[in-house]
């Protein structure tokens, strides 16, 4: 009989999964898997056969009562036989008692309705080319993200997402390959916006913002750095805002999940979410 066997994930591990999610149409960026690993060196597990990896699933702790599931994946040729299961039912154990969100793909959405997960919005990833001269409003400016004190940028994130994660932010918004911007107005931060390199389209979250115009600033800003490059935005429709803004900075629709929870839908700042972080981490 195979041999199937459950272990937390190497970074190496953490970075093949990443590979797994890009044949899936995830398009993770190219490092956040350093990232990844700082937010909870313990919440990737691997699940391998006979010592071959075979499914994945990430389960990232939170603070005390909050819990991330994300990269829920099997092999392909070996979807079926029950390792997605196994490897699934260890995470979310390791997840028991918190409320749990994910963001899952369309076609897993009743699987995971049946699970306990609850559908709380549609995110939306909008992608293309973008105008890259859209001025701030008024008494706004933007500046690195990196020379702030980094207590703004958590206390800021804090009321977009339903935990502190001040490890998570400081490898995201720092590690080669992304630029972190941030709006100020009067010194208070009105907007926070992070451009990752990623294998098709560069990604662009988070997209925090007091208005859709510093949002529009933000993504023009970060489209600016690569020009000639398509960015793409994880939109959130319950705000309606965001998705007026996608469209009419002339992206197009090209993915979808679901943002679903466990247990109540945490108390965040809908009206200044427009993008999400990534898939994988919420």
């Amino acid at each position: 009989m195979p041999t199937f066997e459950i272990t937390t994930a190497s970074a190496d591990d953490i970075r093949m999964m990443a590979d797994w999610a890009h044949a899936e149409g995830w398009n993770p960026g190219l490092t956040d898997g350093q990232a990844f690993f700082a937010a909870d060196p313990c919440g990737f597990l691997i699940g391998r056969l006979d010592g071959v990896p075979a499914s994945c699933v990430s389960v990232v702790r939170y603070g005390s009562g909050f819990g991330f599931l994300g990269f829920y994946l099997t092999r392909p040729e070996l979807r079926g036989q029950g390792y997605g299961s196994r490897i699934w039912a260890t995470g979310t154990a390791r997840l028991a008692g918190r409320n749990t969100g994910l963001d899952g793909v369309v076609e897993q959405q009743p699987n995971y309705r049946k699970a306990g997960f609850d559908r709380v919005w549609t995110n939306l990833r909008y992608e293309g080319l973008v105008p890259l001269d859209v001025a701030p409003p008024p008494g706004v400016t933007l500046a690195d993200a990196r020379t702030l004190p980094f207590g703004q940028i958590t206390a800021y994130d804090r009321r977009f997402f339903p935990a502190e994660r001040d490890g998570f932010l400081a490898a995201w918004t720092t590690m080669p390959g992304r630029t972190a911007l941030v709006a100020l107005s009067e010194g208070e931060v009105q907007g926070l916006a992070v451009l990752r390199a990623c294998r098709t389209s560069s990604r662009i979250g988070p997209l925090y913002a007091a208005t859709p115009e510093i949002a529009r600033a933000l993504v023009s800003a970060l489209a600016a750095t690569d020009p000639s490059a398509p960015v793409a935005v994880d939109v959130p429709d319950v705000n309606p805002a965001a998705v007026r803004l996608a469209e009419e900075l002339g992206l197009t629709p090209s993915f979808e999940t679901a943002r679903m929870y466990t247990g109540p839908a945490p108390d965040v700042d809908h009206s200044g979410l427009f993008g999400i972080t990534s898939l994988e981490l919420g």
